[in-house]
């Protein structure tokens, strides 16, 4: 059974070197976690990476930063209140210097980060990645080079994955704290397991690539993470948390957008939103409110603040069965809304994730991202392993990468050569990306 106590540990993931912790007296270490993930060029290009709508055209359509920072503050709010739970029910909490801020410090920070790997055209941009490795002549070159274990982070390529890797490299990472990094990894495995158990929600996706093993099973070693098959462990409890405030916000949030562009209309909205809300709802009251925006503003606050209130009742309800491995489900897939969130789901997938500008801007996204990886993958493989056929062009394109991407003896192996072109193309604003791409194809000219 894991121990809040370990769970809690403050120690930071500088897998390098054995970290001190700080002596700053104004900001705890979950704290620090927070300030270093917002000031950091990751999260910062989030503001122009796709959200539902990509390359929106409208700047109240939420874009992935916009839609961090509200999963981040519902997480605190769900963070903090289970953390007074915790602290009245395990009292040496208290006596360690636990306190329920803190426990909201970790949730929101690990929130602030969840869609930190996410690649440009969100989820479509996840599939081209995958698809080009598995379909695509350029992309299956590279199996015969692989291990099996590597071969299928390449064709199964996972944004949570590549957010656990941008939180733990070992150059560039932010090293963040022990817990807010488990609270992050709502998918505690590899690509490549023995046998995936489909009714534990943290096997349906893996949450960090095949070189980071070694890494996860260090962390769930210091956190007393116990294990729930051959290299796959149970969650974090709190990374029920940070899953929950992004399920309450994609279904909210995106019905809201969908509706402040006319794909859904508010006379369909409202009803989905009261049943949320339940016996706070009053129709006078949103009647008497003259524009529609101000009417989903409130019928938004009132049923995401309902969500939060139903989310932390199911956590105290099953925290001991966390604590012992039993619990492996969504929160919002047991709390008392959770049948209308599935209505809500099922109208935004008809008429938000399929509706014409979405699909239409993710095929373009599919164009995009193949053809950024076809001329680099290209080029890097003919430098290393066609050199009969390594041309001037090839030479030219290399030559964009950024100097981040030394050529030294480790940096050659193939798997490596991938997982750092796979950063440097994932990393991209969406924006970026179609910029370069229009310029390595010919499409475009710098400058115009």
């Amino acid at each position: 059974m894991m121990k809040w106590e370990q769970l809690l540990s403050a120690g930071r993931a500088d897998f390098k070197k054995k970290s001190k912790a700080s002596q700053e007296q104004y900001r705890s270490e979950f704290e620090r976690d927070y300030d270093r993930i917002i000031f950091s060029a990751p999260f910062r290009n989030l503001q122009d990476k796709t959200q539902v709508f990509p390359l929106p055209e409208l700047d109240f359509v939420h874009t992935r930063l916009t839609h961090s920072l509200e999963v981040s503050s519902v997480g605190r709010s769900l963070g903090k209140s289970a953390g007074e739970y915790l602290l009245e029910k395990y009292p040496e909490l208290n006596q360690r210097g636990v306190g329920s801020s803190d426990i909201g410090a970790i949730v929101a920070a690990a929130a602030l980060t969840h869609d930190i790997g996410n690649p440009p055209f969100g989820h479509a941009g996840e599939d081209a990645i995958s698809d080009f490795f598995k379909f695509h002549p350029s992309g299956q070159v590279w199996k015969t080079h692989l291990r099996k274990d590597e071969w299928e982070d390449m064709i199964n390529f996972e944004g949570n994955a590549q957010g656990f890797r941008m939180l733990v490299d070992k150059d560039n990472g932010l090293q963040v704290c022990y817990a807010t990094l488990a609270a992050f990894t709502k998918y505690p495995r590899p690509a490549l397991i023995d046998q995936r158990d489909p009714d534990r929600r943290s096997q349906k996706k893996f949450g960090f690539f095949s070189n980071h093993l070694g890494v996860y099973q260090q962390l769930a070693d210091m956190l007393g993470l116990s294990l729930s098959g051959q290299n796959s462990w149970h969650r974090h409890p709190l990374a029920f948390l940070v899953e929950a405030a992004d399920d309450i916000c994609y279904s909210i949030i995106d019905l809201e957008d969908g509706c402040t562009l006319g794909l859904v209309q508010l006379e369909e909205a409202i009803p989905l939103l009261a049943e949320i809300i339940g016996d706070k709802f009053q129709e006078e009251k949103l009647n008497s409110l003259k524009s529609s925006a101000q009417k989903l503003a409130i019928l938004r606050a009132m049923a995401i603040g309902k969500l939060v209130e139903e989310t932390v009742a199911t956590f105290r309800l099953y925290e001991e069965a966390m604590l012992k491995g039993e619990f492996d489900q969504a929160l919002t897939d047991c709390i008392p809304s959770a049948d209308a969130l599935e209505k809500i789901t099922k109208l935004s997938v008809k008429k938000i994730y399929r509706s014409q500008p979405v699909l239409e801007k993710e095929a373009a996204g599919f164009q995009v991202l193949e053809g950024l990886l076809e001329v680099f993958s290209t080029a890097l493989y003919n430098q290393y392993y066609d050199t009969q056929n390594f041309s001037g062009k090839d030479k030219s394109i290399l030559r964009l990468l950024p100097e981040t991407f030394k050529m030294n003896k480790e940096m050659q192996m193939p798997y490596i050569l991938l997982r750092n072109l796979i950063d440097f193309i994932s990393g991209m604003t969406d924006k970026y990306a179609l910029s370069l791409y229009r310029k390595v194809k010919g499409i475009a000219l710098p400058g115009t």
